[in-house]
């Protein structure tokens, strides 16, 4: 499989809403390698499909660390169901790259989805997983990090992203 190009704010692509799948193909298959060898590549620990110019309902999460395995999950369709508590948490956003903000959701959540083979689970989780469940559910919305913050946060966002994109477009 072949990485995929991450899509960068303001591309409007990344605010549109995804359309549920279908069905679970060998095509769908290799989106999700795809998109597990982009974000492993970008090391990040979630990716939605959105991100990657694909308008579907799916987004990828692991969040093992560095010296624990690999802990892929994969979330078709999902559907967060309940939420409970508040928690703030340093997020990053590999379409924002070189921003980092507190942002404040639910401190647990429940989600359906289906898996990569088709099957649906339920999860339910805390801490970094309930934040990048949320995180990439949002994306699926067309929903961004930037857009749960105040007015000068927003652009001192847009001002990193935008110099973090000069930086790279030079070396």
């Amino acid at each position: 499989m072949a990485t995929l190009e991450i899509l960068k704010y303001p591309d409007p692509r990344l605010r549109l809403v995804a359309k549920a799948l279908d069905a679970v193909t060998e095509e769908t298959r290799q989106l999700i390698e795809s998109m597990a060898e982009t974000m492993y590549a970008a090391a990040g620990c979630g990716l939605a499909a959105t991100q990657v110019g694909v308008d579907v309902r799916l987004f990828i999460i692991d969040i093992a660390g560095e010296d624990e395995a690999s802990d892929l999950k994969v979330f078709i369709n999902p559907e967060i169901v309940e939420t409970r508590g508040v928690q703030s948490w340093e997020e990053g956003c590999l379409s924002f790259p070189g921003a980092t903000e507190e942002i404040r959701r639910a401190d647990w959540v429940k989600v359906r989805a289906l898996d990569a083979s088709g099957q649906p689970f339920e999860l339910e989780a805390t801490g970094l997983m309930a934040i990048a469940i949320q995180h990439e559910n949002d994306h699926l919305n067309g929903v961004l990090m930037i857009d749960k913050l105040n007015a000068l946060k927003r652009r001192l966002v847009s001002r990193k992203v935008n110099r973090a994109l000069q930086e790279d477009a030079q070396s």
